[in-house]
């Protein structure tokens, strides 16, 4: 502990796999060897670092509640560290506590803090699984003069009036309440993971001030970082003070926060992944806006979650279906960026329906990013369909025989994925996934959706984002003008186009965005401007399809409410949107 500098806190950014116990405590203890070897006082951990979050239905083995806090107590650590850990019941019938140890002090190791405020709205469940406490911790660190207050994750949201419903209690305020009583405390301190969507840091921003400023001491948040499962958590660790100063850790990126609870201005940053990446320093005032590409890094958000899906699923290969359209172009280059371009195979499928510009985007593509690429065209199987089914077909729906199309090149591009190994992804975005414009057992296959969170016009940026890289790094743009500016189809019929059925996408997707992220119904939508007749045709259709959703693969989170987890809807229903 030569060199302790008793006013630095080391937060340890750590990209956690769920369920892998021994490997995140063996990068825990790295972690805060380089933290210890740094000069910091303590070090503190993200929520639940030992088992990963979220860890859902396993907490409900008390085998692996008992095992994740005891390899937490295990740790082999010489300097005084709060990790985060689910905790054995208090009684036979009790549920375990989302919480925090105390490890490597003169005094006997102990829980020092669990979780007082569990949300169970969006994404979250907590109540299902954690019973909660009923006070915040106090950690004091024998070895140094420091004493800390303890809270976890949503603990510090409700003194800034971020959650939808107020709670019985404030543990920030409880904190501030003890300091008026005498207990003076250096810092306090919050384990977290908090899941990601776009312009969140705004929010964190608020609130670890909010609570700085409650507290009258700094507010220091650790945040995961990573993806697991559908939710991504994009790091961001963080410090206040009073004054309003907040010093933010890079996004995306595993390392470790160093912060002088005396001086923001001499917070490092030191990463555990070779980055030359730089603290951000937001004076009093500032909110986070102009300071971040919003389209830069949502490009970085789908490339994380689809990268460690694959790393903690242990997938090495991709392959999906090349259209020459812009989803699969883009999903390309999420994948190529994600597992590396010599792991992603690309098919073309062409029918007699594809135009040769598409089948010529879908090669350029491919060539551009350096990935594997073969061309099956699939008329010969569609017209021996046809035949076979031409009965049938012949008093059916377009449908029917739109979507035979679409069905032979999920076939093949599952006997890809089964024959070699890979993993199929599929290459729909959010807006086409709303109004059922996809196929079940077709070009839904997969297991996994990039782009699924994604809304079409947010597709065509991520595209601009990828050849501003490519040309960046002396490359060709991987995504090619034609297939920028042609009009999106499917190309299941002749001449076909989206916008024969669906209104433009730059309509379409600010009226799924008022509803489904802001819960706005069809008059309140249409008052803002919309047709009305338009804005019903879209939320009928988006309820009509809730069926083709609950089978889709996962898709990363990146917006304030995506399917999935955070989305509730029945799936037979029939409520009239003219009202």
């Amino acid at each position: 502990m030569s060199g302790q500098d008793e006013s630095l806190i080391a937060l340890l950014q750590l990209n956690p796999t769920v369920g892998d116990i021994a490997g995140n405590a063996k990068r825990l203890e790295q972690f805060i060897e380089v933290a210890a070897s740094s000069g910091a006082a303590v070090s503190v951990s993200t929520e639940l670092a030992i088992c990963g979050y979220p860890p859902r239905d396993l907490l409900m083995q008390s085998k692996f509640v008992e095992l994740a806090q005891q390899s937490a107590l295990d740790l082999k650590v010489e300097m005084p560290s709060l990790i985060g850990t689910p905790t054995v019941p208090d009684t036979s019938r009790g549920k375990p506590g989302n919480g925090v140890v105390l490890l490597g002090n003169e005094a006997p190791v102990k829980v020092v803090a669990r979780k007082q405020l569990l949300p169970t709205y969006d994404v979250f469940d907590e109540a299902r699984y954690f019973d909660s406490d009923d006070r915040p911790g106090i950690a004091r660190t024998l070895s140094g003069p420091l004493e800390l207050g303890v809270t976890v994750c949503e603990d510090a949201w409700q003194v800034a009036g971020q959650t939808p419903s107020e709670y019985d209690a404030d543990p920030i305020e409880q904190l501030a309440e003890w300091g008026r009583q005498g207990v003076n405390l250096d810092a306090t301190v919050n384990l977290s993971a908090s899941p990601y969507h776009s312009n969140k840091i705004q929010t964190r921003l608020h609130v670890a001030r909010t609570a700085a400023n409650t507290l009258g001491h700094p507010f220091l948040l650790c945040n995961q970082v990573g993806g697991n499962d559908d939710l991504l958590f994009d790091g961001r660790s963080l410090a206040a003070w009073p004054s309003g100063d907040v010093v933010v850790a890079p996004s995306w990126k595993e390392g470790i926060l160093l912060v002088d609870i005396h001086n923001p201005e001499a917070a490092r940053w030191i990463s555990m992944e070779s980055s030359d990446d730089e603290l951000l320093h937001f004076e009093p005032g500032e909110t986070g806006d102009g300071r971040h590409d919003v389209l830069e890094e949502l490009s970085d958000a789908v490339v994380v979650g689809l990268r460690d899906y694959c790393q903690k699923s242990g997938i090495k290969q991709i392959v999906l279906g090349l259209s020459g359209g812009i989803d699969s172009a883009v999903a390309a280059c999420v994948a190529a960026e994600a597992v590396g371009p010599e792991n992603v195979l690309g098919l073309s499928m062409p029918s007699r329906f594809s135009s040769q510009h598409s089948m010529d985007d879908a090669k350029y593509t491919a060539e551009s990013l350096g990935m594997e690429y073969a061309s099956i065209p699939i008329d010969a199987h569609h017209s021996a369909l046809e035949q076979h089914l031409a009965q049938m077909l012949e008093n059916g729906s377009e449908v029917a025989q739109e979507n035979i199309q679409a069905r032979l090149r999920g076939i093949l591009v599952m006997a890809h994925a089964n024959a070699q190994g890979r993993m199929a992804i599929a290459t729909g975005n959010k807006s086409e996934l709303a109004q059922g414009y996809c196929t079940l057992y077709g070009d839904m296959a997969g297991g996994y959706t990039p782009l699924g969170d994604v809304y079409k016009m947010e597709v065509y940026g991520l595209a601009e984002v990828f050849n501003r890289r490519a040309i960046e790094s002396g490359k060709k743009p991987p995504v090619n003008a034609s297939t920028l500016t042609k009009p999106p189809s499917a190309e299941l019929a002749p001449d076909q186009r989206d916008d024969d059925t669906l209104p433009p996408y730059e309509t379409l997707d600010a009226i799924l965005k008022q509803h489904i992220e802001h819960g706005l119904g069809a008059d309140a939508i249409a008052e803002q401007g919309f047709d009305h007749t338009t804005v019903v045709s879209v939320l009928q259709r988006l309820e009509a399809n809730e069926h083709k959703r609950w089978q889709m693969a996962p898709a990363p989170r990146v917006s304030s409410r995506a399917f999935g987890q955070g989305w509730r809807h029945p799936l037979a229903s029939n409520h009239d949107w003219r009202r």
